[in-house]
C-alpha cells in the first residue's frame, strides 16, 4: 500500500513540475498544433507525470523499505524516549523557523540553505531530546528540571512483565500483596491469549491451570493495590511466547517475572533482567545449619538403601540416613549437611538416636 502511495505522489509531483516548467519556459508543441495554452500545460503535466511515475516505480521499493525500517525503529523505542525525541524535534523546527527570515537576502541560495537548516535543526533537536529524556520526564511530572527526580520516577514506574508460568503458579499475587513488587505489573495480551487457550483445553488438568491463572490475574487487577498494564502490542514476526516476552522486556526496559528455569536462562543470555519466584522462595526459606537438631516426620523411602524422606513446613526435602525404619513416626534428627541446587535446598540428616548410640 505504501508503495502505491509513493508512486502516486511521484506522479502528482511530476505533473506539477511539468506544468510549472511549461508556464515559466513557454514550451510549445508546433508540430502538434499546441501552443502556450491550457492544452500545452496539460501536455507538459502529462509528460512530467509519466516521467516521474517511471522514476517512482524504480525507486519505490527502496523508499518503501527505508520507510518500513524507520517505522520499525520508532515502534521499538520506549514511549518516554519517543516523546522526548518528538519534543526535541519540535523545538529544533521552531528554531529553524525563527532563523529562516534572516536568509531572505540570499534569494534562491537562501531557500536551499533554509532546507538544510531545517533538516539540521530538526535532527539536532531530536538527538538532544533523546539525551535529555530524564530531565524532560522530571519536568513533565513535577514541573522541575531535576535529573534525580526523573531517575526516581523511572525507578518507581519500572515494568514487571509476567509470564504464563508465574501467573498460573499464583504466588505472584501474594508477593504483590506484601508490597515487595514495585512499579507497574505488565500483562501482555499474547500471554492472556495463551492462558485462554489453556483454559479452553480439553485436558482437565490444563483447563484447571488456565482458569486458575485467569483468576489470579483478576485478583491482581481488582483486589490488590498495584498498577496493572495490559500490553496490547504483539510481535507478529515472533512465534514463541517466551521470545516475545524477552523482546517486550527490551522494548519497555523492564524485568521478566517467571519461575520457568529455561526462560530464566534465555533472559540472562539476552541481557534482560529477570525476577525468578523460585529463587525468591529459596532465599526466604529458614536457614538450617549442620549440627542443628530438628523434629521431622519420615513419610517415605529414599532413593538409597535405608534412607527415609521428610519435609519441612516450607516443602524443603530432608534425606534421613537410616530413616527407613521410622516411616510414619516423628523423630528428632541431626543435620549433617545442606545442599543448595537449582531445584531448591536439600538437607541431609541422621537420627539423633543413632548419634547418641555412637
Amino acid at each position: 500500500m505504501l508503495r502505491k502511495y509513493i508512486i502516486a505522489f511521484a506522479g502528482l509531483c511530476g505533473a506539477w513540475t511539468g506544468y510549472t516548467i511549461h508556464r515559466s519556459a513557454g514550451w510549445t508543441f508546433p508540430s502538434l498544433g499546441i501552443d502556450q495554452s491550457m492544452w500545452g500545460g496539460l501536455m507538459s503535466a502529462g509528460l512530467g507525470a509519466i516521467l516521474f511515475l517511471l522514476i517512482g516505480s524504480m525507486c519505490a521499493q527502496a523508499v518503501t523499505a527505508r520507510f518500513q525500517s524507520i517505522i520499525q525503529l520508532l515502534s521499538g523505542m520506549p514511549m518516554n524516549e519517543l516523546a522526548a525525541g518528538a519534543a526535541g524535534l519540535t523545538g529544533g523546527l521552531l528554531l529553524s523557523l525563527l532563523i529562516y527570515p534572516s536568509l531572505a537576502w540570499a534569494g534562491k541560495a537562501g531557500d536551499i540553505a533554509a532546507v538544510g537548516l531545517t533538516l539540521f535543526c530538526g535532527y539536532m533537536g531530536f538527538r538532544i531530546g533523546l539525551d535529555k529524556k530524564d530531565e524532560l520526564a522530571a519536568f513533565w511530572t513535577s514541573g522541575r528540571w531535576s535529573k534525580g527526580d526523573a531517575y526516581e520516577e523511572r525507578k518507581i514506574e519500572e515494568h514487571k512483565i509476567l509470564d504464563t508460568s508465574v501467573i498460573i503458579d499464583g504466588r505472584i499475587a501474594d508477593i504483590c500483596k506484601t508490597g515487595f513488587i514495585e512499579g507497574t505489573i505488565v500483562i501482555p495480551e499474547f500471554v492472556l491469549e495463551e492462558l485462554q487457550h489453556i483454559a479452553d483445553s480439553s485436558d482437565l488438568l490444563k483447563r484447571n491451570r488456565g482458569r486458575r491463572g485467569l483468576d489470579i490475574l483478576n485478583k491482581i487487577q481488582k483486589e490488590l493495590d498495584v498498577r496493572v498494564l495490559i500490553y496490547e502490542g504483539d510481535f507478529e514476526e515472533i512465534s514463541e511466547v517466551d521470545s516475545k516476552l524477552v523482546k517486550l522486556a527490551k522494548v519497555l526496559q523492564g524485568k521478566v517475572v517467571t519461575n520457568d528455569f529455561n526462560l530464566n536462562k534465555v533472559c540472562e543470555l539476552q541481557g534482560v533482567s529477570v525476577l525468578n519466584i523460585n529463587d525468591l522462595a529459596n532465599a526466604v526459606k529458614p536457614v538450617v545449619l549442620p549440627g542443628e537438631e530438628i523434629m521431622v516426620q519420615v513419610i517415605k523411602d529414599g532413593k538409597e538403601h535405608g534412607q527415609g524422606v521428610a519435609y519441612l513446613d516450607d516443602g524443603t526435602m530432608i534425606v534421613v540416613e537410616g530413616g527407613r525404619d521410622y516411616i510414619g513416626n516423628m523423630m528428632e534428627v541431626l543435620v549433617t549437611s545442606v545442599l543448595q541446587t537449582s531445584a531448591g535446598r536439600m538437607i541431609f540428616a541422621k537420627p539423633k538416636l543413632l548419634e547418641k548410640a555412637q
